[in-house]
């Protein structure tokens, strides 16, 4: 059925001019993948839109407003569609018209991770809404929702990372486990560059977040002999990494010598002063 005014909600699939509809405000996706959507538009223009578009009426202007579906309308726009089917919604209040948008978008699965993220936290700032009353509108536990509003803790290149794909949830909820941004910005750069797995990166993580957690040892005039510290120090300002040396009770009969490396950048490195 085509519309040329006012139409009460139904629930059933109305015809719309497609320049009658608005893109929404609100819409979480900052990001929409070109060649995915050019594959999108293809199947529209082939087969047709599966699934209606969700809109609410603004009468005052006698136009649309999508609540969810603006990766599809584009989709339509691009394969040259005059008029879309869309199914509208009339929620009691602005206000909640606003959450059911936020709520429909963040619904969708093809949001990234820092994409709902932005999502929740805007919900829960603009609309004093709990997490715990967001997880379960979503259809989600408390737990879920906290670790994705988690994921914007971490610094922006690695929420980039996340969101083109570099990184997933899982690698990115693994970093956050470092604490200092050092450490964790070198087993980031080490995980892409290597294409690590979600359980390399966990083990990665885990090493580092012992390493810094472990408390101080007592100097003691037994443990480690003045001249060794020394050279410790020594080799440290010269490698650029932490060096530590252990001995045996009696250094004549040996011990062992470990250079950390923290990227293979820094074992590159290392390796090249070594053999100088």
């Amino acid at each position: 059925m085509s519309v040329s005014g006012a139409e009460k909600p139904s629930g059933q699939p109305l015809r719309v001019p497609i320049e009658r509809i608005r893109p929404n405000h609100l819409q979480p996706r900052k990001h929409f993948d070109a060649e995915r959507l050019a594959e999108l538009a293809s199947s529209i223009k082939n087969h047709g839109l599966a699934q209606p578009l969700i809109v609410s009426y603004d009468q005052a202007s006698d136009t649309y407003e999508l609540i969810a579906g603006e990766r599809r309308l584009r989709a339509c726009e691009l394969a040259g569609l005059k008029e879309v089917d869309v199914v509208v919604r009339a929620p009691d209040s602005e206000r909640q018209r606003m959450i059911v948008a936020m709520i429909e978008n963040l619904q969708r699965e093809d949001l990234n991770p820092i994409e709902e993220a932005l999502g929740y936290l805007r919900l829960i700032k603009e609309f004093q809404i709990s997490q715990s009353d967001l997880a379960q509108v979503v259809g989600k536990s408390k737990s879920a929702v906290s670790n994705t509003l988690r994921l914007l803790d971490l610094p922006e290149e690695i929420q980039k990372a996340l969101q083109f794909g570099q990184l997933t949830e899982g690698h990115a909820r693994a970093l956050l486990m470092i604490e200092d941004p050092l450490h964790r910005r070198k087993i980031f750069s080490l995980v892409v560059e290597q294409r690590l797995s979600v359980r390399q990166t966990e083990d990665l993580a885990r090493g580092a977040k012992a390493a810094s957690s472990e408390p101080p040892k007592p100097r003691t005039k037994l443990e480690k002999p003045a001249d060794i510290r020394s050279l410790e120090t020594a080799l440290e300002q010269t490698l650029g990494t932490k060096v530590e040396i252990r001995t045996r009770k009696d250094p004549r009969k040996g011990g062992s010598l470990t250079i950390h490396f923290f990227s293979l950048d820094d074992f590159d490195k290392i390796v090249k002063m070594i053999k100088k």
